[in-house]
């Protein structure tokens, strides 16, 4: 199914809130330490997105989310709803931010280790994830179909030896949060849909070090991974264009 047609005035809608919202996201680095709370940070971000003249998607009553961002734990992949717990030393936490300006909506993510520099099996999780997420950016070309980009994520992720979540995907994002066309984070070049200039879409590999089988917990919201093992989450908004991408989600 094709995206509808966006004006000039949304795709730079876009442009500006996709600014806003890596803005935010590179601050809330800053914030997480050992000893914070999910609560306190959920806080943190609410009051950055009103002040920014922007607003929470997560937090509306179409959505239902209980809180502005999802802050995923450890084996947590998505969808971590903020809660009262405290933030430990070493923790692999995920941040997905989804908020709209203008109309319109952006959608981006990050994974990082709490007080502590990754190493081993954790930094390659991180690296290879993140390296995931450039290489199924750089696939898209004119024409590109959505196979190619899913392809490239899971060269990578399968080459850095990550189980890929297959149940999870990347999707179309802008006119509303999820819009088609799905994106799998696996897939094969030339198969899929065939993206058009102007469509815009959240490029998102999720990734495990154990098996890629997923678990949803009992607040019906968060998901895991079913083994307990650790888990990474990166993500851009990309504007596709007649020679290649544009990162909307990136300082």
């Amino acid at each position: 199914m094709a995206q509808p047609p966006k004006t000039n005035e949304q795709i730079q809608a876009m442009r500006e809130g996709g600014k806003i919202l890596a803005q935010i996201l590179e601050d809330l680095k800053g914030q997480v330490h050992a000893g914070v709370t999910g609560c306190e940070l959920d806080a943190w971000v609410a009051k950055e997105i009103t002040a920014r003249g922007a607003s929470a998607t997560y937090h509306t009553p179409e959505v239902g989310f209980p809180g502005v961002i999802c802050i995923s734990v450890n084996e947590q992949i998505v969808h971590g709803i903020p809660t009262d717990d405290e933030l430990q030393k070493g923790d692999i936490v995920s941040f997905d931010l989804v908020i709209t300006y203008k109309g319109m909506m952006t959608d981006a993510a990050f994974t990082m280790m709490v007080d502590e520099k990754p190493t081993g099996a954790i930094k390659n999780l991180l690296s290879t994830t993140e390296k995931s997420l450039y290489a199924g950016i750089d696939a898209i070309t004119e024409p590109v179909h959505t196979g190619d980009i899913g392809a490239a994520i899971e060269k990578v992720l399968t080459g850095g030896k990550l189980s890929v979540i297959r149940e999870l995907v990347g999707h179309g994002v802008g006119n509303s949060m999820h819009m088609p066309p799905e994106l799998p984070n696996w897939g094969r070049k030339g198969n899929g849909i065939v993206l058009a200039p102007g469509d815009t879409i959240a490029v998102e590999p999720m990734a495990a070090l154990g098996k890629e089988r997923i678990v949803t917990e009992d607040d019906n919201w968060t998901i895991s991974s079913a083994d307990g093992s650790l888990t990474a989450h990166f993500e851009h908004t990309v504007l596709i264009l007649e020679d290649g991408a544009e990162i909307l989600t990136r300082l």
